[in-house]
């Protein structure tokens, strides 16, 4: 028979994820979806409580704030650029963006709360790294999470060297938690097909030396950019702006996902669970 792809081994999940564990998500639009997916499915999930993350730094001081549990302040308000008129800090995606520093401050340590408490009885963790790309606040030498529209002039961007996201790897306060690990497969297009590449390799090469010496808890690869790069290879499996995977890509790599670390004792709840969650979808008709 002609083989018409190239099937990626995922490997035998050394990590097995049930209903009884508690899921923090993090990372970028991948970390989303997948984290949504687990939280549409009826899991004990919390996503991205500082709002998508991208680089490796932002991702962990994330977990740094999530263990300390140091609450936002004044200094950590910045108003946006472009004309938004609104308030929001370099730790935070836009989302969480207020009229007010106030009003600011207030969904920021409100969510940072409940994530500190979710943070504390967690015992399984997925994390997405999406791009090796860094802007850095001025002189401070600290990266921003997000640049809140604020002039380019105000940065430097810059990549970070595979050495780099490797330190931050190891800074990374997992503890004995379980950790699952991925590159995200949406590809960052701005400067040209080999800057991604390059990009995601710094990526995948910090994380393979990481994993092959990581002994604080289990650690893993799930290989999501794999999947669409090599055998998802056709604009088919990706949207319209051919960049992010499709809808069905999206479900090819949630089945695989499964298939590595959900055990076959939990796929009949998932199924209620998946019935409940579509049922929810329609509204009644008055």
């Amino acid at each position: 028979m002609i083989k018409l792809n190239t099937p990626v081994d995922c490997g035998q999940g050394d990590i097995q994820i049930s209903y009884s564990n508690k899921i923090l998500v993090l990372g970028s639009c991948f970390a989303d979806v997948t984290g949504s997916r687990l939280r549409n499915l009826g899991f004990d999930v919390c996503v991205n409580p500082f709002g998508t993350l991208y680089n490796p730094l932002s991702i962990k001081d994330a977990l740094l704030r999530l263990d300390s549990g140091m609450p936002f302040t004044s200094d950590d308000c910045v108003e946006m650029g472009a004309g938004a008129g609104k308030i929001c800090s370099f730790s935070h995606h836009t989302s969480f963006a207020r009229e007010t520093a106030g009003e600011f401050l207030d969904a920021a340590n409100a969510s940072l709360v409940d994530a500190c408490r979710f943070w504390r009885e967690c015992d399984t963790v997925l994390i997405t790294l999406g791009t090796s790309w860094v802007w850095e606040i001025g002189n401070s030498g600290r990266v921003a999470a997000n640049c809140l529209k604020r002039p380019s002039s105000e940065f430097l961007r810059r990549r970070l060297a595979p050495a780099e996201t490797l330190a931050a790897l190891h800074e990374l306060p997992l503890g004995s938690r379980r950790a699952v690990f991925t590159v995200s497969p949406i590809r960052h297009m701005s400067d040209g097909a080999h800057s991604n590449a390059v990009s995601k390799a710094g990526l995948l090469v910090a994380l393979d030396e990481y994993l092959s010496s990581a002994s604080d808890g289990p650690r893993t690869y799930f290989p999501a950019y794999e999947i669409v790069l090599d055998e998802l290879r056709d604009y088919r499996f990706y949207a319209d702006d051919l960049v992010h995977p499709s809808s069905l890509a999206q479900s090819i790599i949630w089945e695989r996902f499964c298939d590595v670390f959900i055990p076959s004792s939990e796929h009949v709840r998932m199924k209620e669970e998946e019935k409940r969650y579509r049922q929810s979808l329609h509204r009644t008709m008055l």
